[in-house]
């Protein structure tokens, strides 16, 4: 036989929880970590009870030592990003200050699994535990990971199922058409005593002066400055405008008293990523939801305006009122300013070609000066002045005649009729091919060729609506200039921006050194420079 095997048990040493030799009596730096998820009175009197309870829990055991309660208040619990409080706690105890970590549950801890077990294990490696007091779970024992996965998924799925009822209110409201606005950072309105949007007259007025100078030929950015230097504030209570601020008012269906809802949606409840709705989910969209600030025929017109200089490549967002009004008359394109001799007494600013040297071909269209510009314009508007009666007449005739949409209207009444007609076809034929077998090429023929009549008919009933619009804007344009050329002084004719862009809707610049302007009367008048 052979020799008997001899096993010696050699003791652990080392306490698997404290790290420390065993026997020796330590005390573990024990922290707490305390939350509640809105900033409501109820919640606020939860989180002082966890911080007390916590910190006389703690101080109670004469094993453990005090450390801190970290605490985050009034904040989402779905991921740990944004949660100063859990994120100092971690970072202390990975530093060595604290060995235990006391919390009331696991959804107290994250809602998030991912965030929940990437933490736990994160503090396990360093051996520092973690106790859910609810679920009575020590991360640091052999169950504690199997439970800690399954609590979590548990605490997630609840997140996932708030997250889906809150937005099924949300959207529940949008269908029932009720609107909230932003009143922190919207301009124009605040919420009155019903609850719904009430306007605020001196800020209104701001929003009415905004569309009025824009429909003056004002560019956002000259419209911003003025603003700006008018001591004005922002919606957001800033000193200083900017463009984009100007553009989202000008573009902002609100105020017309009307709302677009559901612009954009959470993608991913966990992250709380927003995306813009390009039809992914419902929009809704309410007539009359609130008292509107501006009138919708001009807020239509103001839209017009905006798609017009941005499809002639007028930008929107230039300092000067020449910016938008001067064209080259070689290649079409905009006119922009130069500064030469900009370190010098010489220094002037003047205007050319935005495209004069792009390109296999120069423009050959000169260059102008600011003052000269001002001074050829003088000169056309007083020729234009020689016999004011008659231009406001002509002006009068022109105006009526824009606005005659008798051909325009009659023919989108027999439109709307035919595509009717044809959505009707389209939906019977769709609904006989439910109801009995039938060849399917054909089926897809004949109702693809329904559908495609009913494009062209819907094609051309939105191109007359939009000549419509655009003649209702050629005719306020002509409108606003004949009361500014009733009330001008003819002796006394000088250049204003005001009178500039009242009057003027472009200039063309030619190679030959003529300026002919084009004013918004439909009259056209050439100066020899």
């Amino acid at each position: 036989m052979g020799t008997a095997k001899n096993v010696t048990v050699i003791p652990a040493t080392i306490n698997k929880i404290t790290r420390m030799p065993v026997g020796k009596i330590v005390k573990r730096r024990v922290a707490a970590y305390a939350r509640v998820s809105t900033d409501s009175e109820e919640q606020i009197t939860s989180y002082e009870a966890q911080v007390d309870y916590y910190t006389k829990y703690i101080q109670g055991r004469s094993d453990w030592e005090f450390v801190e309660v970290y605490t985050d208040e009034g904040i989402s619990a779905l991921n740990t990003k944004k949660r100063d409080g859990f994120n100092r706690m971690i970072a202390d105890a990975l530093a060595g200050k604290i060995d235990l970590i006391v919390t009331k549950s696991v959804s107290r801890f994250a809602r998030n699994t991912v965030d929940s077990l990437t933490s736990v294990r994160q503090l396990k490696e360093k051996g520092i535990e973690v106790y859910f007091e609810k679920e009575n779970i020590w991360t640091l024992d052999s169950k504690g990971e199997l439970l800690i996965t399954i609590m979590s998924s548990l605490a997630q799925e609840e997140s996932r199922s708030i997250s889906e009822n809150v937005t099924w209110g949300q959207r529940k409201r949008f269908a029932d058409g009720k609107v909230s606005l932003p009143y922190g950072q919207f301009l124009g309105y605040r919420k009155g005593d019903d609850g719904l949007p009430e306007i605020i007259p001196e800020e209104a007025k701001t929003v009415r002066d905004i569309y009025r100078m824009f429909l003056e030929g004002l560019s956002t950015n000259a419209i911003a400055k003025r603003l700006t230097q008018q001591g004005i504030p922002t919606p957001g209570g800033k000193t200083k405008w900017m463009r984009q601020t100007i553009e989202s008012i000008l573009q902002n269906e609100k105020y017309k008293g009307s709302a677009l809802l559901q612009k954009k949606y959470t993608v991913d409840f966990l992250q709380k990523k927003m995306k813009r709705n390009e039809g992914e989910v419902p929009q809704y969209y309410v007539e009359h939801s609130h008292p509107a600030i501006i009138d919708p025929e001009e807020w239509e017109k103001v839209q017009l305006e905006l798609a017009r200089r941005k499809s002639s490549g007028k930008n929107t967002y230039c300092n000067s009122p020449f910016s938008v009004k001067l064209v080259c008359g070689d290649c079409g394109v905009c006119f922009g300013s130069k500064v030469w001799h900009s370190n010098s007494k010489y220094r002037r600013t003047v205007w050319q070609c935005n495209a004069k040297f792009k390109g296999d071909e120069k423009c050959h269209t000169p260059h102008l000066y600011e003052d000269d510009i001002k001074n050829y314009f003088v000169v056309a508007l007083s020729r234009l002045l020689t016999d004011r009666e008659r231009l406001i007449e002509d002006g009068r005739l022109i105006r009526q005649e824009l606005l005659d949409f008798t051909a325009i209207d009659a023919e989108c009444e027999k439109l709307t009729a035919e595509m009717d007609v044809v959505s009707g076809l389209a939906r019977k034929c769709a609904d006989e091919n439910a109801a009995k077998t039938a060849d399917q090429a054909d089926y897809i023929s004949r109702y693809n060729s329904l559908v495609e009549r009913y494009e062209k008919l819907q094609a051309r009933y939105d191109t007359l609506q939009k000549k419509r619009q655009e003649q209702t804007l050629a005719a306020d344009g002509i409108a606003g200039c004949l009361f500014a050329l009733g009330e001008l002084d003819i002796l006394e004719i000088r250049f204003r921006d005001d009178l500039w862009n009242t009057t003027i809707d472009h200039v063309t610049v030619h190679a030959d050194e003529r300026m002919v302007f084009q004013f918004k009367t439909g009259h056209e008048i050439t100066v020899q420079m």
